[in-house]
C-alpha cells in the first residue's frame, strides 16, 4: 500500500539509504539505484553473486554530485543496468574520510585526476581496479558516458574477472607501498628549510590577484598562515605583503559573500570572481584564523572586519539549535548552481531605487550580460551576476556610501526571501573543533566575549553528544579511557573515530584555554591528548594513524596525509602536542610530536609546500617558544585585561598559561607580591613581571 501510494504520488520507494545518518546518503534514498551504505552486507552480496562493486563517494553540498545524480542515478535505464551487473555502494566522504582518502589516492594515481563525485569500481574484496570522477550522460570533452563505462567494466568482469582480480590485488599492494611514509633526513627541519619552502611558495604567487598558482584558485589558509609564521622569524621579503594582498583580493572577490558573509570553497578563475558556491564550515574556521593573523601582522582593521563577517555568518546560518555547527551549505538552489547568490540586472532594479541601483551596480559590477552561467544545467538562467567589489572608487562620495548601505540592506532582505541552498546539518567533531578554536581566538583578539562564550557552548555540546567518558580505572596520558565520536545528527551518533577529530579539537581546546585560562578546559585537553596518544600514535614508527587501533578497516589504515583544503591530522596533532607540552611541561607530548615530524621527514623534505601546517607546527621546536605566564584567578578582570594584551601582539610561536591547573610554571617566573601579573619567558629566561596590560603589550612587541 505504502509503495503503491509513493509511486502514485511520484515519489519512488526508498532504498537502503533511507535509514542513513548522512544527509548526502539521504539525498539518494529514493534513487532507482539499489544503493547500499558502506557495510559488510554489500560485500557479502558481491561475493555471493560474484559481482563487482560500484563505489560512489561524494558529499551533500557537492554541486557535481548533484549533477551526476540528476543525469545518471535518477535515470531508470542506468539504474537498471547498475542493479543487474553491480552491487552499488554510496559513501559520504565527510562521514568516512578514511575510505575517501584511500580510494581517492587510487584514482589520482591511476587517472591523474581527483575530485567529487568519486566513481570507483572495486572487487568484492574491496580492491579498486578502475576509477574516475564525474562521468557525463553522453560522451563529451574526451570523457566517455557513464553508461559506456558501466558496460565496458561489466563486459571485462564477465570475460576477464580472474585477471582483474589479480591486477587489483597487485594494485592494492602498490598503493599500500605508495601510501607508506618515505624515509628522509634525520632530525627536524631547520630555519633554512622553512625559509626555502616559503620562498618556493612565493615563486608561484600571483602579484596582481593574490593567491598562489592559477585557476581554479583555492584560499589555502594553511599556506598563508605558514608564510606569516616564517616571516615572523626570518627575513622573507614580500611574504607578509603577499598574504595581505591575497586576503584583500579574496575579500573583494565573488568568493566572498558580500551580503551574507563567509566564503565559498574556491574560485573557478584566477581573480576570485566566480566561486564554486558551496560554503564549508572548515573553510570559515581556517579563514577566520588567517584574517586574524593578517590583522595582527598588518594592523589593518579591515581584516578584523572580515573575521567578524565570517563568524557572524557562521553563527547565523550554520549554528544548530542544539549548539553544534552544521558542516556546510549547498552550491545549488532551485535546481541551479549559485541561484541564491547571483543577481540579474532586472532583479536588482526591482529591489532598489534608481539612485541606489546606480551605486550598487557600479560597486558590485552588475551588468545585463552577467558574469556567470551554470553550464552544468540544461536550461540555465541567463544574465546572472556574481557580486564582487568591481569599483570601490564610487565610495569616495559620502552620498554614494549612504546609498550603497541602504541598497545592501534591501538586497539582503530580498535575498532572504529566496529559496535557500540546502544545509548539511551533520555535526562533525573535527570541523567543530576548528570552529571552536577560531571563535575563542577571535574573541580574545577582538575583545568579543560573545565569541568566547559560543566556543564554550560548542565544547559543552561536543562533550554532551560526541564524547564518551571512560571508566575511572582506565589509564591514559593525562586522562581516562574516553572516546570522541566523529558525527552527530538529529539525536543520533555515528560511532566511528578519526585522528582529525582528536587533533582538530585539541587545537580548538588550546585556543579556548589561551582565551580563558580555564583549568577545566586544559584538563580536558590533556584527557583528549591522552586518547590521541593511546589510540592513534604509532609507538614503533612515529606518527599517527588516521584510524584508531581498535577500529576501522585494517586494509585502509593510513598515516600519510598532506595539508590541503584542511590541515592534516598529523600536522595539527604535532601543533597541539607541542603547544600542550609548552603549557604543561609534559615530555611525552613533545616526544610524540617530534617523532611525528621526523617520521614525515621524507615527505616534507621532498615536497615541503604540501606540508605547510606541519612545518608551521615544527616552528614550535625550531625556534624558542615565548611563554606568557599570567598569575591570578582566570575569572578576574585583571587577568582578563592581561590576556587581552597578550593576544593583541602577533607571535605564532607563543603560548599563554595561567597559574591554575596542571601547568608548568617557568622556573624563572617565581615572583613575590600579590595580585595579577604577567611574566614573559623564553626557554627558562624570564623578564621581570608586569601588572599593567599596556606594559605587557610593549614587552611582547619587543621580544619577538
Amino acid at each position: 500500500m505504502k509503495e503503491a501510494a509513493m509511486q502514485t504520488s511520484g515519489v519512488r520507494p526508498a532504498n537502503r539509504l533511507a535509514g542513513a545518518l548522512s544527509p548526502y546518503l539521504l539525498q539518494h534514498a529514493h534513487n532507482p539505484v539499489d544503493w547500499y551504505p558502506w557495510c559488510e552486507e554489500a560485500f557479502a552480496r558481491a561475493r555471493a553473486e560474484d559481482k563487482p562493486i560500484f563505489l560512489s563517494i561524494g558529499y551533500a553540498t557537492c554541486h557535481w554530485c548533484h549533477v551526476m545524480e540528476r543525469e545518471s542515478f535518477e535515470d531508470p535505464k542506468v539504474a537498471e543496468f547498475l542493479n543487474a551487473h553491480f552491487v552499488s555502494i554510496k559513501v559520504d566522504r565527510e562521514e568516512r574520510p578514511d575510505l575517501d582518502r584511500y580510494y581517492m589516492a587510487f584514482v589520482q594515481a591511476t587517472s591523474g585526476e581527483g575530485g567529487w563525485p568519486l566513481s570507483v569500481f572495486v572487487t568484492p574484496e574491496g580492491e579498486p581496479f578502475f576509477g574516475g570522477t564525474y562521468f557525463p550522460p553522453e560522451p563529451r570533452h574526451g570523457r566517455p558516458s557513464f553508461m559506456m563505462v558501466l558496460q565496458r567494466v561489466a563486459e571485462l568482469w564477465r570475460q576477464r574477472r580472474g585477471e582483474i582480480r589479480r591486477a587489483a590485488a597487485d594494485l592494492r599492494r602498490q598503493l599500500a607501498a605508495a601510501l607508506e611514509l618515505e624515509s628522509g633526513p634525520a632530525g627536524l627541519p631547520g630555519p633554512a628549510l622553512l625559509r626555502r619552502a616559503a620562498e618556493r611558495i612565493l615563486e608561484h604567487s600571483d602579484p596582481v590577484h593574490g593567491g598562489f598558482g592559477g585557476a581554479p584558485k583555492f584560499p589555502q589558509p594553511v599556506v598563508g598562515l605558514f608564510l606569516l609564521a616564517v616571516a615572523s622569524r626570518v627575513e622573507l621579503p614580500g611574504a607578509v605583503e603577499q598574504v595581505l594582498l591575497t586576503c584583500d583580493r579574496m575579500a573583494a572577490g565573488g568568493i566572498h559573500d558580500h551580503l551574507g558573509g563567509g566564503f565559498a570553497r574556491y574560485s573557478v578563475d584566477e581573480r576570485w570572481l566566480v566561486p564554486h558556491f558551496e560554503k564549508m564550515l572548515y573553510d570559515q574556521a581556517q579563514l577566520a584564523h588567517l584574517y586574524l593573523e593578517a590583522y595582527l601582522a598588518g594592523g589593518q582593521p579591515r581584516h578584523a572586519a572580515v573575521v567578524r563577517d565570517i563568524l557572524e555568518y557562521v553563527l547565523r546560518d550554520l549554528r544548530l539549535p542544539e549548539g553544534g555547527f552544521a558542516s556546510g551549505e549547498d552550491a545549488d538552489s532551485e535546481g541551479q548552481e549559485g541561484r541564491f547568490y547571483c543577481w540579474t540586472d532586472s532583479e536588482l532594479r526591482e529591489v532598489l531605487t534608481p539612485e541606489e541601483y546606480a551605486v550598487a551596480a557600479r560597486y558590485f559590477g552588475v551588468t545585463k550580460e552577467g558574469n556567470f552561467v551554470d553550464h552544468s544545467h540544461p536550461d540555465p538562467v541567463r544574465g546572472l551576476n556574481v557580486l564582487s567589489v568591481a569599483d570601490s572608487e564610487v565610495l569616495k562620495d559620502a552620498n554614494a556610501r549612504v546609498r550603497l548601505a541602504t541598497a545592501v540592506q534591501k538586497m539582503r532582505e530580498a535575498r532572504a526571501r529566496r529559496p535557500r541552498p540546502a544545509r548539511d546539518d551533520k555535526v562533525l567533531a573535527s570541523w567543530n573543533g576548528l570552529m571552536l578554536g577560531a571563535l575563542a581566538r577571535a574573541g580574545a583578539v577582538l575583545g568579543e566575549p560573545r565569541y568566547v562564550e559560543v566556543a564554550r557552548q560548542t565544547l559543552a555540546f561536543l562533550r554532551a553528544h560526541l564524547w564518551e567518558a571512560g571508566s575511572a580505572g582506565q589509564e591514559g596520558h593525562g586522562g581516562g579511557g574516553g572516546r570522541l565520536w566523529h558525527e552527530w545528527r538529529a539525536g543520533r551518533t555515528m560511532r566511528v573515530r578519526f585522528l582529525e577529530d582528536y587533533a582538530f579539537l585539541l587545537d580548538g581546546l588550546l585556543w579556548l584555554y589561551e582565551a580563558t585560562l580555564d583549568p577545566e578546559v586544559l584538563a580536558f585537553a590533556r584527557e583528549l591528548a591522552g586518547g590521541l596518544l593511546r589510540d592513534f600514535y604509532d609507538k614503533e614508527g612515529g606518527g599517527f594513524w588516521v584510524t584508531p587501533s581498535d577500529g576501522g578497516e585494517s586494509w585502509v589504515r593510513l598515516k600519510r596525509e598532506s595539508d590541503g583544503a584542511e590541515p592534516g591530522g598529523n600536522s595539527l596533532a604535532v601543533q597541539g602536542l607541542l603547544r600542550l607540552a609548552a603549557v604543561t611541561g609534559r615530555a611525552e607530548y613533545e616526544e610524540a610530536a617530534l617523532r611525528t615530524i621526523r617520521a614525515f621527514a621524507g615527505e616534507w623534505s621532498r615536497v615541503p609546500t604540501a606540508y605547510c601546517a606541519m612545518l608551521r607546527a615544527a616552528g614550535f621546536a625550531v625556534w624558542p617558544v615565548t611563554r606568557v605566564w599570567i598569575r591570578g584567578s582566570h575569572a578576574s578582570s585583571e587577568v582578563r585585561a592581561l590576556l587581552g594584551a597578550a593576544h593583541a601582539v602577533y607571535d605564532p610561536f607563543r603560548v599563554i598559561l595561567g597559574s591554575e591547573g596542571p601547568v608548568s610554571v617557568p622556573a624563572g617566573a617565581g615572583v613575590g607580591g600579590e595580585g595579577a601579573c604577567a611574566v614573559v619567558c623564553r626557554r627558562e629566561t624570564c623578564l621581570p613581571p608586569v601588572k599593567d596590560p599596556e606594559g605587557l603589550r610593549r614587552l611582547l612587541a619587543g621580544t619577538r
